[in-house]
């Protein structure tokens, strides 16, 4: 078995993370807040030890090459990333409600 790789957030993913946790202290959800960190790192150490658990649905609808994208579990958020030789490239973290295509446009024009 291979070790895992390293996860990491590209400065738009950990901006998008810190939205979501002011917009729960917003709501004085501090309970939500903690699970929220709790649930990221859960996932990221998923996807760390199995890069292609990810589902590559958005690879093709947007045809960015190598996407894929993980559900947070009991939070509506989703991480977007991209498997590199020696580490996971995580591009966002997105709400499943938000308008994935021109969130994600972005880093397909980039």
């Amino acid at each position: 078995m291979n070790p895992p790789k390293p996860v990491i957030p590209r400065e738009l993913a950990n901006r998008d993370v810190e939205e979501a946790l002011a917009h729960y202290l917003s709501e004085g959800a501090i309970q939500a807040a903690n699970g929220f960190i709790d649930a990221l790192e859960k996932a990221y150490g998923q996807i760390g030890r199995n890069p292609r658990i990810g589902s590559p649905r958005w690879a093709h609808e947007l045809a960015i090459p190598q996407l894929r994208s993980w559900a947070l579990t009991s939070y509506p958020q989703l991480i977007f990333y991209i498997e590199r030789d020696e580490h996971i490239d995580v591009i966002r973290v997105l709400h499943g409600h938000r308008d994935i295509p021109v969130w994600l446009q972005s880093e397909k024009d980039g």
